[in-house]
């Protein structure tokens, strides 16, 4: 996301936004433009010309850590040209490194953790007026979510918007960092997420994308006994919204209600993110994943015999300490039974404060690496079948935007979660629209709109 300005009429600022990593920071970067939308920011997309920039950081993975200290060094010249420049560092890197960051880059003035987006127009006033440099990394979220919907007058209608129903993670599986930097998980009130909702609609929305490290345990400590399942059921029967999406789930929180909600929910789209990371029981048991392989296969067939043509995606791991060649194979084996329309695949990397970065028998990187490669050659060849499967169907598309490929072509996704592309007016775009799909590539398809397409 690039781009917000910050400032008053007396004396306006240009602030340059950048945000690494996964939705849920997408979706903060939203919260700092509404939130400084209502005093007066607008939009850059020069960093050279702003005098904030605001960088959302992530460190699930060494290699995201390592992108947000180029940038910081690259920002050092900015700064340099620019003294009054103020740099903002936010997100899950400023949650684990926190003072370090201003003593590694004198040139950066704020270190916001991931609990303290909330403070941020107070942090920057002083930062600005009186040359404030703090890391403020609060135990406890900070005030923020309320009243930041639909006040913003720089308030961007977005066809698909995110929307977090809840933060942190209580899984602590060892490769992970997110209980350090993100916290224990807190889940929104239901009230204050349809409230946003509603307000998104008005405002254009078509699709909202429901953001959580774990929503499938969304509602756990609200006091009137919410879960994720009877939010679903809200959301579609209480709004105006028309499609409704969700991510991450975690396959051991996968219950018969929620699979029930892809049978009985038209606006939920019939797609599922459900990381399995390893088809070995005595990897996933060092993972901490409290599932075997047997159980997630088990909860696949579930989903498919509740909705035969949902689209599956998920997230897999190759090289975690001790892992065997008899231990890859099984989840080569868990991947061609499965079948994923789509795999997010990494290598492992020691994370901070993670249990198995003090596991001793790591994996050489060249193995990792030649692993990762023959996952994700067999994963291509699976994707390429199952979308020229589609070639020949009529498939409803959220049309989202143009195309990057430019050619009056617009660009969309299927209920499947597949990006779709195809010649169209403008006009159709925030509309649903039968596409006949006409060819298949490895990561979109291409068809051509129905006739008698109306908005929807």
């Amino acid at each position: 996301m690039e781009g917000l300005c910050i400032g008053n009429h007396q004396q306006p600022r240009a602030l340059y936004v950048h945000t690494f990593g996964c939705q849920m920071n997408e979706y903060d970067s939203l919260r700092v433009a509404r939130m400084l939308g209502q005093e007066g920011y607008r939009s850059t997309s020069d960093p050279a010309s702003a005098d904030v920039i605001f960088i959302n950081t992530c460190s699930v993975r060494e290699k995201a850590e390592q992108k947000v200290f180029s940038l910081l060094g690259r920002l050092k010249r900015l700064k340099n040209r620019n003294p009054r420049l103020k740099i903002v560092v936010a997100g899950c890197v400023a949650q684990q490194l926190g003072e370090d960051l201003l003593d590694r880059f004198p040139h950066v003035d704020l270190v916001l953790g991931t609990r303290a987006i909330g403070a941020l127009p107070g942090l920057l006033h002083q930062s600005l007026e009186e040359g404030l440099r703090k890391a403020h990394l609060p135990e406890h979220d900070e005030e923020g979510w309320k009243d930041l919907f639909g006040q913003s007058p720089d308030w961007e209608s977005l066809v698909v918007a995110p929307v977090t129903i809840m933060q942190g993670c209580d899984n602590f599986c060892t490769y992970c960092i997110v209980p350090y930097v993100r916290g224990r998980e807190r889940s929104r009130p239901a009230e204050e997420i349809l409230r946003e909702i509603r307000i998104l609609t008005r405002q254009g929305t078509r699709e909202v994308l429901l953001l959580g490290q774990n929503v499938n345990s969304y509602g756990r400590g609200l006091p009137d006994g919410m879960t994720f399942a009877r939010l679903l059921r809200r959301i579609a029967h209480e709004t105006d919204v028309v499609r409704i999406r969700f991510t991450t789930s975690h396959p051991k929180d996968l219950n018969d209600d929620l699979i029930q909600c892809f049978a009985e929910l038209d606006k939920l789209c019939r797609h599922i993110h459900l990381p399995f990371q390893a088809g070995s029981d005595r990897i996933l048991a060092r993972m901490n994943r409290r599932y075997s392989a047997a159980d997630y296969l088990e909860k696949i067939a579930r989903l498919r015999a509740a909705c035969p043509d949902m689209g599956i995606s998920a997230d897999v791991m190759v090289g975690f300490p001790g892992e065997t060649e008899e231990d890859f194979e099984a989840t080569l084996d868990l991947i061609r039974t499965v079948r994923f329309d789509t795999l997010f695949s990494f290598r492992y990397s020691d994370r901070p404060f993670a249990k198995s970065s003090a596991y001793g028998d790591k994996v050489p990187e060249d193995v990792k690496a030649r692993r990762l490669t023959q996952l994700q050659a067999l994963q291509a060849g699976i994707t390429l079948e199952k979308h020229r499967q589609e070639v020949g169907r009529v498939r409803h598309v959220l049309v989202e935007s143009e195309s990057k490929a430019g050619n009056g072509q617009l660009t969309g996704r299927t209920s499947q979660n597949r990006i779709v592309n195809f010649e169209g007016s403008k006009d159709l775009i925030g509309n649903l629209v039968p596409v006949r799909i006409e060819e298949a590539y490895s990561h979109s398809l291409k068809g051509v709109i129905g006739r008698g397409a109306t908005p929807c």
